[in-house]
């Protein structure tokens, strides 16, 4: 039953990406990788009982995990309006399942191999350091985004803005 709720969440959530043609700007993308890799450490620490380095993780990079959230929850907003929070939560589940069924699959190398990821992403510097890794990670994303320099309404308002700027000097 889980899955083929999860199922109907992923394809709410695809058709919806599809229909718009929504792309993610670096932020929002930046975001939406450290939200996986803050996942699968939870699912890590859930199903392997490793607490300690969990709430190490949470205490050292809380300042960027907070402003992430922030962005993420942004993202859908714009994304979906009204149910922007609705489709948020449901883009949670997704990555905790994609992370649960990874866990079941991987079996006792699960345990072995988040370890070594706690590892590195304590070993990291500050939260600046933690995007650059979330992204390199191949962490369980759910749901396709596509990458673009800023979300398409923000970049025709921009483009217009200057463009009008600009035509009110050259006529004077």
């Amino acid at each position: 039953m889980q899955k083929l709720i999860s199922g109907l969440v992923v394809a709410g959530l695809l058709t919806s990406h599809a229909a718009g043609a929504v792309c993610v700007s670096p932020a929002d993308r930046e975001a939406l990788d450290v939200a996986a890799l803050k996942t699968q450490l939870m699912v890590q620490t859930l199903t392997c009982k490793n607490d300690s380095d969990y709430n190490a993780f949470i205490t050292k990079f809380k300042g960027e995990l907070n402003s992430d959230e922030r962005t993420t929850g942004n993202y859908f907003s714009r994304t979906y309006g009204r149910n922007g929070q609705k489709r948020h939560d449901e883009y949670v589940t997704l990555l905790a399942n994609a992370n649960a069924d990874s866990s079941q699959k991987d079996g006792s190398r699960f345990c072995a191999h988040n370890e070594q990821v706690f590892k590195e992403v304590l070993a990291l510097k500050d939260g600046g350091e933690l995007g650059e890794y979330a992204a390199g990670r191949t962490a369980a994303q759910p749901v396709s985004f596509q990458s673009c320099e800023a979300t398409p309404g923000r970049a025709t308002r921009a483009s217009s803005t200057r463009t009008t700027h600009t035509t009110a000097r050259h006529k004077k």
